[in-house]
């Protein structure tokens, strides 16, 4: 159940390090992350977090539509606050959106959409997956010097979180990989030591045989194996 009351930051701090990674997701993982950035760090009106794996920047989690569609213009466009922020895990401030002219066209947008400022921080996920969180604020120049600090905390908190969650999520994907590759292999012997006891031809031969009616009917060789294995009389075996 989420909420929007405000949160202390300390307890947000807290709550970041309890997430169990076996009990969620890490699309899971980045929504908390954005609404309780969005409840304990004061100014922030929206929040969103932006990924970036090699080349392909996303918005992974938004609390609105408002960060959400300036975080997709910069993407489209190639420049902004937020990929900067990603690409050198900075923390960028942009305290008067109207005077800002580091990225004029983008500021014109946010300007548009009513907000008056912004602020993104870096976060260091993992080795090929960089990332940051961005605060908007319909206000002019509501992150001081102090909510950059503890924005930066909550960052520190919410990158290791995701670090650990985007590992895990890696190890849990190989591990389905390599359990279907493992069955895979064991279905594939199978009708190979059916082809064998039939055709007494060597193992060779018979991968060769489940290859050729891999090619000849465009299936997959685990497919193959499977059907031949289901079909196959056990007597015979």
């Amino acid at each position: 159940m989420t909420s929007s009351e405000p949160l202390d930051p300390t307890a947000a701090f807290v709550e970041l390090g309890r997430i169990k990674l076996s009990d969620t997701n890490l699309d899971q993982i980045l929504s908390r992350v954005a609404e309780l950035a969005k409840r304990s760090l004061p100014g922030a009106t929206e929040v969103s977090v932006t990924l970036i794996r090699g080349d392909r920047a996303t918005t992974a989690a938004f609390t609105g539509t408002l960060a959400s569609d300036l975080d997709e213009w910069q993407y489209e466009n190639g420049h902004g606050p937020c990929l900067d922020a990603s690409n050198d895990t900075a923390t960028l401030s942009l305290p008067d959106m109207a005077g800002e002219t580091r990225w004029p066209g983008w500021t014109a947008r946010a300007v548009q959409a009513g907000v008056g400022s912004s602020l993104s921080v870096g976060l260091p996920v993992q080795d090929k997956v960089t990332g940051a969180l961005n605060l908007y604020s319909v206000d002019v120049k509501a992150f001081d010097d102090d909510a950059i600090t503890l924005a930066q905390t909550f960052a520190g908190y919410a990158a290791v979180a995701l670090a650990n969650a985007h590992l895990y999520d890696a190890t849990a994907t190989l591990a389905r990989h390599l359990q279907t590759a493992m069955e895979s292999r064991a279905v594939i012997e199978q009708a190979k030591g059916i082809l064998m006891a039939e055709r007494h031809c060597t193992p060779a031969e018979a991968f060769t045989i489940l290859s050729k009616l891999s090619q000849d009917t465009n299936q997959k060789l685990r497919a193959v194996a499977e059907a031949l294995v289901a079909t196959a009389n056990p007597t015979n075996n």
